[in-house]
């Protein structure tokens, strides 16, 4: 059984944009990648898992989302990064599905493809959904202050988020630091 952690992506590794769809309008976060290499060099699998609303919605095509993705895997690659896997759901929020974060299916879903111990696992974003998930999915939880996040800390929620970290990078050496 292997540890991964899991991040969102918008407000989490790139600035949030709404309905991010055009790879223009990509931009990374400041440190993103330093943290992203952080996991790789310690051989922690990196595992982007997004909901993408904008296509349930009819405002983006999913082929227009995996150009966002390709962009953003040649950008980090350029930073000497990589991520390991990518899970996306593409549902409208009204749709009953079992992917959409906060329900854990993509995390689940990577859990049983990548022999994954989930108690080990970590689950970092930007808004409560993301740590939600995460809890259901029995990871432990970071949510950073980048994105939604310092409008998200103040919603609280059932349980006790693992950490607050000011971004990704922080969050990444909080990890690091438990692991070893």
């Amino acid at each position: 059984m292997r540890t991964a952690v899991f991040l969102d992506r918008d407000g989490t590794i790139n600035q949030e944009v709404a309905y991010l769809h055009d790879p223009t309008d990509l931009a990374l976060i400041p440190h993103a990648p330093d943290a992203i290499r952080t996991l790789n060099q310690r051989g922690i699998l990196t595992i982007l898992v997004t909901n993408q609303a904008g296509i349930g919605r009819g405002l983006y095509s999913e082929a227009a989302m995996h150009r966002v993705h390709a962009e953003m895997i040649r950008r980090l690659a350029a930073e000497g990064c990589h991520l390991d896997d990518v899970y996306f759901c593409p549902h409208h929020p009204d749709e009953a599905c079992s992917c959409r974060k906060p329900a854990p299916g993509m995390l689940l879903q990577a859990a049983q493809e990548h022999a994954l111990d989930l108690a080990a696992c970590y689950m970092i974003g930007d808004k409560i959904t993301d740590v939600e998930a995460g809890h259901a999915a029995g990871c432990q939880t970071i949510l950073v202050l980048t994105g939604y996040g310092e409008q998200e800390q103040i919603k609280g929620t059932t349980f006790q988020i693992g950490f607050i970290a000011r971004d990704l990078l922080e969050a990444v050496q909080w990890i690091v630091q438990r692991i070893e």
